[in-house]
């Protein structure tokens, strides 16, 4: 009987979603976010992996800190990424409740975002990712040189560590697929010079080494596919997407309270205009219009980060950086999506 009433209930609730189908249509979630073809990813469950290339769930067992931080600008707890991450492993999204980490309400407000298993990306997802990572780790070496150039090596040190404690372990394999030297010994005698008050020679020399390894592992990935402005614009919105969370995640009461995350944002954002000089005169001969959006808007952006160390009060506001983003997102769309049709 039990059988009997379950048939019945699938059949009329498919029913009901062909009918809705009919007389609905169907709204994106993220309607400038870039689109990733089917062949791009590889699902190995319903839950997406953590990784740049994906907006829509977020692995809370393997997410590196700066992704966690959306979590964490959203709800606005201090130190819930660090909290998440120190009561892992999860058996599913609703552990977050079970373990206390976040209450019900706040897991309400971000359950869509959560995942727990992987999805494995092909193609050009994966070079996404793997050239976000990346570019994640530049940011953290950027303004850490920032701070060692004026004479903050407790303020740097973090910025060192973040690349070797959270993003090398994610994107190990992929080096190691591309056969790319190992460089996470390097980065790690890096952090032991700078805690150990080492003299700025040695520093300097080992802080070299370090920056020269990330742009070798960058140039695993062919200069033609770098220079592309497609694959160029994804990496920057996702490490704008990383730098939006973590400046999110800075400020409380227009006051910057975790001066670590306001540095990592603008490590990221800083790499990011970087890459967007390197391809802007194509983008400016192919869209002139989006060109001079992202172009101004970058501008805009960068005056949020007057200095790598923290200003008293917030120069802009989270909804204002998050405005920034979104319109260099949507025209980076833009540029993208006349890119595929002219192919």
């Amino acid at each position: 009987m039990i059988k009997l009433r379950y048939i019945c209930l699938t059949a009329a609730a498919a029913l009901i979603v062909t009918l809705s189908s009919c007389t609905s249509r169907p709204i994106a979630e993220n309607p400038s976010a870039p689109v990733v073809s089917p062949q791009a990813t590889e699902a190995v469950s319903n839950n997406s992996h953590s990784n740049h290339a994906s907006k829509e769930k977020i692995n809370i067992n393997t997410a590196i800190l700066s992704e966690l931080d959306k979590f964490e600008a959203k709800l606005g707890v201090p130190a819930l990424s660090n909290k998440i991450q120190a009561n892992r492993p999860y058996g599913s999204p609703e552990d977050l409740v079970t373990k206390k980490v976040v209450t019900q309400e706040q897991f309400n407000q971000i359950k869509d975002q959560v995942g727990v298993q992987e999805v494995v990306l092909t193609g050009e997802a994966k070079d996404i990712d793997y050239m976000t990572k990346l570019g994640l780790m530049k940011g953290h070496l950027l303004v850490a040189k920032e701070l060692l150039d004026q004479n903050q090596p407790k303020q740097a040190e973090p910025h060192i560590g973040h690349p070797v404690e959270e993003i090398y372990v994610d994107v190990e394999e992929q080096l190691n697929e591309r056969k790319v030297k190992e460089f996470k010994t390097t980065l790690v005698s890096l952090q032991d010079l700078v805690k150990s008050s080492a003299k700025d020679s040695k520093v300097k020399t080992s802080f070299a080494s370090s920056m020269q390894a990330v742009d070798s592992a960058i140039a695993a990935l062919p200069e033609t596919q770098r220079s592309k402005p497609g694959f160029g614009l994804q990496v920057i919105n996702e490490l704008l997407d990383s730098a939006n969370s973590e400046y999110g995640a800075a400020i409380a009461d227009g006051k910057i309270t975790a001066p670590i995350e306001y540095q990592d944002s603008r490590g990221f954002v800083f790499y990011a205009n970087e890459l967007y000089k390197g391809i802007s005169s194509q983008i400016a001969q192919a869209d002139p219009e989006a060109h001079k959006a992202i172009d101004t808007s970058f501008a805009e952006l960068i005056t949020v980060w007057p200095a790598a160390i923290p200003p008293a009060k917030a120069v802009k506001t989270p909804n204002d950086v998050t405005k920034l983003v979104k319109t260099i997102e949507e025209n980076s769309q833009k540029v993208i999506d006349k890119s595929n049709t002219q192919a």
